[in-house]
């Protein structure tokens, strides 16, 4: 472990119930005066949505909207996005939604003025240096769901619609300028959804703990984060209407999305491309990956999770910690393995090949290689 790493910090975020109000100055605040609105197709039918418009009308600015965007986005959902931006002579975007929204409402923000193709910023080497920072909009995000945290991220993921990979597009300058985080915008998510965008925040934590790279405050915020979900998640599942329990909830996505500065791992190398292919859940497929990968990185791992065993409130360190994993995934709904996600074992080797150039697998504690990946989705079947 060196002592040297480069820190970069989350943004301006306006968080606690009602706050959605807000968005005007939000967007006032960041230098925009017409918002594109972009959200899912299912959130634009719906009064949250309807109401955000509203509140943006009311105060004398000129939204529009723009809902075509897929569970997993890609390519032609941002062509048509960047369109639509253009065509309303937009100055910002109001990135709205759970993952898949704010995902490509900060690409349509980045890439609305840029010349060259998207593939060519994806977050390889300095690939983000291609870009004419001056002609990336500024972005305001409202998370609706309590999990990816890409409400405070760099970067979105896309799609490639013909190769089926996800691939990460990455720019300093996509970090939104402001967040609302309103947990009363979260009361409504299915259980299903609240489980598995849940575990999603918590996979961000346990990967950025894991992660043997050197950033402590990282290291901090994701045990932090590991005991929000555990002691919150079940409360927010059982009774959507808990608005603690939504807060909390919120609270521990946007801390594992700043934790994963850290890094990620093998959970997220190998969700990338299941979910690509198969069209999978993200949060739902990092949970069912997870037992598996913690018996992977076990001899890295473990006197870390010693120790932080304890804090979360589970006996027995890292084994403890293991055997809670799968206890709660079960508690939760999760499915036992990827087969019952509809993953096969023919589709193994592609999965592997799409798993390997994931930058994902810098972070793991322990190397990945195309022998190792492949015996973890066989053992994560």
């Amino acid at each position: 472990m060196t002592l040297t790493a480069n820190w970069s910090y989350p943004t301006a975020i306006r968080f606690g119930a009602g706050r959605i109000a807000e968005l005007p100055a939000a967007c006032r605040q960041a230098g925009i005066t017409r918002p594109l609105l972009v959200t899912d197709r299912g959130l634009a039918a719906l009064p949250i949505t309807a109401r955000a418009l509203d509140l943006l009308r009311d105060a004398g600015l000129a939204p529009g909207l723009f809902s075509e965007v897929d569970p997993n986005p890609n390519e032609v959902n941002l062509a048509a996005g960047v369109a639509a931006y253009r065509a309303g002579g937009h100055d910002g975007v109001i990135a709205f939604g759970g993952g898949s929204g704010l995902d490509l409402g900060k690409c349509v923000a980045f890439m609305a003025g840029q010349t060259r193709p998207v593939w060519d910023f994806e977050d390889v080497g300095d690939w983000w240096t291609r870009a004419d920072a001056a002609a990336i909009a500024p972005i305001v995000a409202v998370p609706t769901t309590a999990g990816t945290g890409s409400e405070v991220g760099r970067a979105g993921v896309l799609t490639n619609s013909e190769t089926h990979a996800k691939k990460i597009i990455f720019h300093p300058k996509m970090l939104p300028a402001v967040v609302i985080c309103d947990p009363e915008l979260t009361v409504g998510m299915p259980r299903a959804i609240t489980a598995g965008t849940g575990l999603d925040a918590f996979a961000h934590c346990v990967e950025a703990f894991s992660s043997p790279h050197y950033h402590p405050m990282s290291q901090g915020i994701a045990l932090e984060g590991m005991r929000l979900v555990i002691e919150y998640l079940p409360r927010a599942y059982e009774d959507g209407s808990d608005i603690e329990a939504r807060a909390q909830m919120m609270s521990a996505a946007a801390m594992g999305a700043t934790a994963f500065q850290k890094g990620l791992g093998a959970i997220h190398a190998m969700s990338h491309p299941v979910g690509a292919r198969f069209n999978t859940h993200h949060g739902t497929t990092n949970a069912v990956c997870m037992p598996a990968v913690l018996d992977f990185n076990a001899g890295a791992i473990r006197e870390r999770f010693d120790r932080a065993a304890g804090y979360l409130g589970i006996s027995g360190g890292f084994d403890g910690f293991r055997a809670f994993v799968q206890e709660f995934n079960d508690s939760l709904g999760i499915p036992r393995g990827l087969a019952a996600l509809g993953v096969t074992e023919a589709a193994i080797p592609d999965l592997v090949k799409g798993a390997i150039v994931d930058p994902s697998c810098g972070g793991n504690p322990v190397e990945l290689t195309e022998e190792t990946l492949t015996a973890l989705f066989k053992a994560a079947m």
